[in-house]
């Protein structure tokens, strides 16, 4: 499953160089990342208002769609920065056996 993750950090890394105008991820980078957080809130929203349909209506075929757009996103926003997906990766597996009230309780301290 993470095979798509690397070739998407890929393109994401190569369209970093592009002109602004040859990709759609190339005018993100060029717009910076006030304008990429703006696109990672509005997906954000979407996936949101999607979620609160598919409950309704048990097509989650929105809330798929919007959640694939909110993650790709916030890999352009996380590829700005400079971090890749395998380092989000390795953050969701060092919590994989923790309880997140435990994880939260020592975040607090």
């Amino acid at each position: 499953m993470s095979d798509i993750l690397k070739a998407l950090d890929s393109v994401l890394d190569e369209r970093k160089s592009a002109a602004p105008d040859s990709s759609y991820v190339a005018s993100l980078y060029h717009k910076g990342l006030n304008k990429i957080l703006e696109k990672v809130g509005e997906e954000a929203t979407e996936t949101i208002l999607a979620a609160k349909d598919a409950e309704q209506s048990n097509d989650t075929a929105d809330v798929i769609y919007e959640t694939a757009d909110l993650w790709f996103h916030s890999l352009v926003a996380l590829h700005k920065l400079g971090v890749n997906s395998d380092q989000v990766l390795a953050e969701l597996e060092r919590r994989f056996d923790l309880s997140g009230l435990v994880e939260k309780q020592n975040r607090n301290k």
